[in-house]
Parts: structure tokens; C-alpha cells; sequence
């Protein structure tokens, strides 16, 4: 299996409240950036054939320098984002186009993810690409905990309440046959639409094509806010004992 994993790390981080416009995947969580964490993860996944990232322009020196400080010899691309996240991964998809003119060969499976998810496991990504493969699409997802309601007609009062048991709370790394990923975006590009992840794209563009469910536990949160990082501690301390204990 030839894998490519697209990383979207080039948000400014406005709920993080941070000062300087520093990026919150530097933010350190177990004394290495939140970026560190993402990129080991599919550095030991054994499906992942290759990395690419998109970042701050203002980052890539830093990141091209963590690739030679910690070994990740499957990062390739360090790319400038765009102003949306869509762009971004676009600009990470027309670099994956140019190896494949170049080399004639494309990947079987990009998957992409957002950078400020760090506690992806690598078992967890390979189990992803496996159900990529044989559904041509997978997404990791997780049964929301609380009551989740519609707004109503006022929007000052609750509408009706949907079935929780039929919700489920998206995550990434979102995983495509590269074809119908590449598609995707293309025609999205085309008509100038923009969807809230790269699952909506390939739903609107390929309804046809059935998005596998690949339910995972709730340690893979996006570090978002403020109150995320001494959580972020907390999995990180227990995802490191549990691995010591095996």
C-alpha cells in the first residue's frame, strides 16, 4: 500500500488567545511541540508512505529543521497554506500532481489530517488505510456524550432533538482513494465551493461513494482552546504510560 498523509497545520489559532501570532501546533505538550506529536505518528505508521505539510510561511523554516532534528524521513513538501484549509490541502494536492508527472506513480490513498490532533495513533492510522483500500473512503469518528439539540424557528429556543444514537462527532485523519480525493477538490475548486471538511467535498461531488465509519476513542482531540492543553497533558501522560506498559 502506497499511503500519502496531507497535514493542515497552518491556522493562526484565534480561540488559543495566543499572543505574537504564534501557531498553537508549537505550543509544547510533554516538552515537544503539538506538531512533533502529529508528524511521529504517521512517521511510525506502516502504511504512510510519505508526508506533506501545510504551514505558515513564517513555520516552515522550523519545521524543515524538526524533520532533520527528529528523524522524520517521511516528510517531504512543506508547503505555504492558503486563506482557507481547503486551500491549503489543495496546495498540498497540485505538489502531490507534480511528483506523480514526475515519477508516474500515484499514491493509493491520501489521507488528510489536521496538525493540531496529536494523539493519533499509529495503529489507528494503518487501521484507517486498511478500510480506505476496501471502501475507497474512511473517516474516524467518535459517539458524541452529550444531547446535541437544533435550534428552532426562534433562535433564542431549542428546536427538536435528533437521535443521539444516529450522531456521530467527526475527526481526521479523513482517508480517500487518491483519485477520488484529487477529484474532489479539483471540482470543488472549479466551483468555487467550500465544504467544512474533505468528507463533505467527496458527498457533495461522489454521493455514489459510501464514507466508512471508523469509530475511535476520544484521546484524539484538536487542540483548540486555552482549556485543551492541560487536557492534551493529561492524554499525553496516559497514552506514554500505557505504552510502557505494553
Amino acid at each position: 500500500m502506497n499511503a500519502h498523509a496531507i497535514i493542515a497545520a497552518s491556522g493562526i489559532g484565534k480561540r488559543m488567545q495566543l499572543q505574537g501570532g504564534i501557531s498553537k501546533q508549537l505550543l509544547e505538550i510533554g516538552g515537544f511541540p503539538v506538531i512533533y506529536h502529529t508528524l511521529k505518528a504517521f512517521e511510525c505508521a506502516s502504511t504512510i508512505q510519505s508526508v506533506s505539510i501545510a504551514t505558515r510561511a513564517e513555520n516552515i523554516e522550523t519545521l524543515q529543521e524538526m524533520r532533520l532534528t527528529y528523524g522524520f524521513h517521511k516528510l517531504g513538501a512543506v508547503i505555504e497554506g492558503g486563506k482557507e484549509r481547503q486551500d491549503s490541502i489543495r496546495n498540498c494536492i497540485r505538489a502531490i500532481e507534480k511528483d506523480m508527472a514526475a515519477s508516474g506513480k500515484e499514491p493509493d490513498i491520501i489521507m488528510v489530517h489536521d496538525g493540531a490532533r496529536p494523539f493519533i495513533r499509529p495503529s489507528e492510522i494503518d487501521a484507517i488505510s486498511a478500510l480506505t483500500m476496501q471502501y475507497g473512503a474512511c473517516v474516524p469518528a467518535t459517539k458524541p456524550k452529550d444531547t446535541i439539540k437544533f435550534i428552532g424557528n426562534d433562535p433564542g429556543f431549542f428546536g427538536e432533538t435528533p437521535d443521539r444514537n444516529r450522531l456521530l462527532q467527526v475527526q481526521t485523519p479523513q482517508s480517500f482513494r487518491s483519485s477520488l480525493l484529487i477529484q474532489a477538490h479539483e471540482q470543488a475548486e472549479l466551483e468555487a465551493w467550500y465544504g467544512t471538511d474533505d468528507a463533505s467535498l467527496v458527498e457533495r461531488f461522489f454521493p455514489e461513494q459510501l464514507i466508512r465509519v471508523y469509530e475511535t476513542g476520544y484521546h484524539n482531540i484538536k487542540i483548540t482552546t486555552p482549556e485543551d492543553i492541560p487536557v492534551a497533558e493529561a492524554i499525553y501522560g496516559r497514552l506514554m504510560e500505557n505504552e510502557n506498559n505494553e
